[in-house]
């Protein structure tokens, strides 16, 4: 039985740190595991420009433990009235790595989001020809649609008739959370324009864990959960060392008052044990072998950036995982897996 791990440093590919003092206090878990991230934009206000994402990445660096070699990689919020110029200027200056489509009201700080594709085609005209990668919310906002099968009917709506209007258009399909979602980007892996990140917390919980006693506020995020089946094709793709799929945490803290309310947001933290869950999932699967292909290797690839030069090591140790992560006087979060044990722990990391 494999005892320790060393990885080449990975890289997060999906993550929302927020601002101020959420900032602060999060920011260190992250920094401590992987060598850069894909930080979202929908802030409040929402990083819709050059001038925003220059006061983020200012903000994330002034906020980063003294000696850390942490990269935060910047990305804009498309809204219906966003610049072609300015989103291209912002690639040019090598500020904005990709640029984030968020269907109006499809889940936290998205009501600024996209309310119709056709209107955000000039953007995404320009983001095709200049080679910056468009990242989706992959959920259709439509009451009609049960929230169960709202990535699926995202794919025959808007994502298939998307490639193929924008054939040159580098496309990550994020958070992925289904079967459907899978078979979809293994369909297009020969082209390699379109990736897919997968969360720990959807690889390691079904929709069933939210109801598991009670209603359970800190396993509700969007994409929800879907059925077993589900949870088990992202296993496999997970796990499968294909190219297209690559790791994106999507942890996303919110205070406990934020969470333990009538009306809850969506969102699950789960920066303090990132890579270990992820370990812990590649081991189940008995391929840990390929933990590296999906933490460190794949996520590069797709967009075109040098790997890492560090290195990680885990061992096979149990520890805990804190119950709450402290945030001010008044506000603390609950990170994924809170107070239960795992069996893998980050040891060293060297940049």
């Amino acid at each position: 039985m494999t005892q320790s791990l060393t990885l080449r440093r990975p890289d997060d590919w999906h993550l929302h740190l927020r601002a101020g003092a959420m900032l602060r206090a999060v920011l260190p878990f992250t920094a401590a595991q992987f060598g850069r991230a894909i930080v979202m934009p929908n802030l409040r206000p929402p990083v819709t420009d050059r001038a925003g994402a220059r006061a983020y990445r200012d903000e994330i660096r002034a906020a980063l433990p003294a000696g850390t070699d942490f990269r935060p990689l910047m990305t804009c919020y498309l809204t219906d009235r966003s610049d072609p110029d300015e989103i291209a200027a912002g690639h040019d200056e090598g500020l904005f790595t990709a640029v984030k489509l968020y269907p109006a009201h499809a889940t936290t700080n998205s009501d600024q989001g996209v309310s119709e594709l056709r209107l955000v085609m000039p953007v995404l005209e320009r983001m095709q020809r200049i080679g910056l990668p468009l990242l989706v919310h992959g959920e259709v906002t439509d009451p009609a649609v049960d929230v169960f099968d709202r990535e699926a009917v995202f794919i025959e709506r808007v994502l298939a008739p998307l490639l193929r209007d924008l054939p040159a258009l580098r496309v990550v399909f994020e958070h992925v959370t289904t079967a459907d979602a899978v078979a979809f980007v293994r369909a297009e892996a020969d082209s390699g324009r379109l990736g897919a990140t997968i969360t720990a917390h959807h690889l390691m919980i079904n929709r069933s864990a939210l109801f598991a006693g009670g209603i359970r506020p800190h396993l509700y995020c969007l994409p929800v959960a879907k059925r077993e089946r589900h949870r088990l094709a992202l296993v496999e793709a997970a796990t499968s060392g294909a190219a297209a799929f690559f790791l994106g945490t999507d942890s996303a803290p919110h205070g406990i008052t934020a969470k333990e309310t009538a009306c809850g947001c969506a969102g699950i933290f789960t920066a303090p044990a990132a890579l270990e869950l992820y370990a812990e999932v590649f081991d189940q699967a008995g391929r840990l072998d390929r933990l590296e292909d999906f933490a460190s290797l794949n996520g590069p690839r797709f967009y075109g950036v040098p790997v890492n030069a560090g290195r990680v090591t885990l061992v096979r140790e149990a520890w805990t995982v804190p119950e709450r992560i402290d945030v001010s006087a008044d506000t603390a979060v609950v990170p994924f897996r809170a107070g239960e044990p795992l069996g893998w722990r980050l040891v060293s990391s060297s940049v």
